[in-house]
């Protein structure tokens, strides 16, 4: 698997992967209805570093690291992951995020804080894994389509 930083030309190879995840409206806190526009300017925003991990020369996962917040916390990254639902329990996500979380310390993050963490997202085991703990749950804050209400974690790691 080849990882490395996304060009524009890659977002045709993103959004099919990004539509169906945040469609679904199971892990992400964005509007399953956005348009292709709306989400390349989301995903692909200049203030962001964003990644694509390829298989065979197919992109299979893209990720996204950013400033959490401005001033003197900009050394606090955020980050968002995506994998192409297909690929789930091949350790395409966890590769993926070690390369990202090195990234993100090589350029002088010192911590990471993801804002929105669905807790019934299977991911939390992977961040949980990775070093990440749970700060808080916000309670009922998200309409998981099976679930029902469910919380959102704010899960943070140092880098």
């Amino acid at each position: 698997m080849l990882i490395r930083e996304a060009t524009a030309g890659d977002w045709p190879h993103i959004w099919p992967i990004w539509h169906r995840i945040v469609a679904a409206g199971e892990t992400y806190a964005w509007d399953p209805d956005t348009s292709e526009e709306d989400a390349r300017a989301l995903w692909m925003n200049p203030a962001k570093r964003v990644y694509v991990a390829e298989d065979d020369g197919t992109v299979v996962a893209s990720a996204y690291v950013t400033p959490n917040y401005g001033g003197p916390a900009a050394g606090i990254a955020n980050a968002g992951f995506m994998v192409d639902p297909d690929r789930a329990g091949r350790g395409t996500g966890r590769a993926l995020a070690e390369h990202v979380l090195a990234a993100a310390a090589a350029d002088g993050y010192r911590g990471m804080v993801f804002n929105a963490v669905v807790e019934t997202n299977p991911a939390v085991r992977l961040w949980t894994s990775l070093g990440f703990t749970v700060l808080g749950t916000v309670p009922d804050a998200f309409d998981h389509p099976r679930h029902g209400r469910v919380g959102l974690h704010v899960m943070y790691r140092a880098l």
